[in-house]
């Protein structure tokens, strides 16, 4: 629910942005320790009670953090090698934090928490449950930090961080759209595209406007029954209905792609080849490409493919 400022339009606009700062990482660390319980099932810590002489399962704390330093080995810890939030003059790794929650999203189940006594209480021992509902819990409760924050990410039903790229073209009904490419070629390099241009970590921005441009080129060859030439004029022609403006428009475009493949580093990593200096460009040009391939595919045909 949004608090008096939102509703009636008197607190700045959020600012956006993908980078998490300390106060953003405790409390998404917060969270995640939160859930701890919820991964006994993988760290088990079998205990005993000597007053009771009883047996019962507690969460392996020092289990699951030598788990994560291996795991996860860039995730920040102090001098003392505890997981903790970063102090302000520590560097660290945002992204080994997301690699954590979504450890915590693909790995939580549902537990149960009982006394050994309701009178005397002298521990208590955690019950599995194999189940995962409570991953809902977890799926909303960090969706909703990554939204009060302003960070472009979202904790997806698939259990992954997907960052957020607002304004652009790429929709559900794009993605949708690729199961009727019926070459499985390009329809793989649409989708590896597609899952690198959503990764949080920058790094995939090259690779994702090079597997686009690589779908590109395989698209032109989606006809298999005709040559490379032939098959991307019928690929043009049938978006273009018969109409010679739009040919003439449609070719151009192909053609403006296929050289800034050439001509910059995406397809080729030749010394001659213009390096792309800002990240920002990396979404402008996959969003330029995936337009013309979204357009494409609506007027793909079965036959010869």
């Amino acid at each position: 629910m949004k608090l008096y400022s939102e509703r009636h339009g008197i607190r700045a606009p959020q600012e956006k942005t993908y980078s998490i700062n300390r106060d953003m990482y405790s409390l998404l660390l917060d969270c995640c320790k939160r859930y701890q319980k919820n991964l006994t099932h993988i760290f088990t810590l079998n205990c005993h009670h000597d007053f009771t002489d009883s047996d019962y399962v507690a969460f392996d704390e020092k289990g699951f953090t030598t788990r994560i330093k291996i795991r996860i080995p860039s995730l920040f810890r102090d001098d003392y090698d505890r997981i903790c939030t970063p102090q302000y003059e520590d560097e660290y790794d945002q992204y080994a934090l997301l690699d954590l929650i979504e450890f915590f999203a693909q790995n939580i189940e549902d537990i149960s928490e009982r006394w050994n006594n309701d009178r005397y209480r002298n521990y208590q021992t955690i019950d599995c449950l194999n189940s995962s509902d409570v991953f809902a819990n977890f799926q909303e409760a960090i969706n909703e930090i990554f939204s009060e924050s302003g960070l472009l990410y979202e904790l997806t039903d698939e259990k992954i961080i997907e960052r957020i790229v607002e304004n652009s073209p790429l929709t559900t009904e794009i993605e949708n759209s690729f199961t009727s490419v019926h070459e499985q070629g390009t329809r793989e390099l649409l989708k590896d595209a597609v899952a690198l241009y959503k990764t949080p970590n920058p790094a995939a921005r090259q690779d994702s406007v090079e597997k686009i441009w690589d779908a590109l080129e395989r698209l032109k060859t989606y006809y298999t029954t005709l040559d490379k030439k032939r098959s991307s004029e019928k690929i043009v022609n049938d978006m273009a209905n018969g109409n010679d403006g739009f040919v003439d428009l449609f070719n151009a475009e192909f053609k403006a792609l296929t050289d800034i493949g050439n001509k910059y580093r995406i397809r080729h990593h030749e010394t001659n080849k213009i390096d792309i200096t800002d990240i920002r460009y990396y979404d402008y040009l996959f969003n330029r490409c995936l337009s013309l391939i979204a357009l494409a595919i609506q007027y793909l045909s079965r036959e010869q493919c």
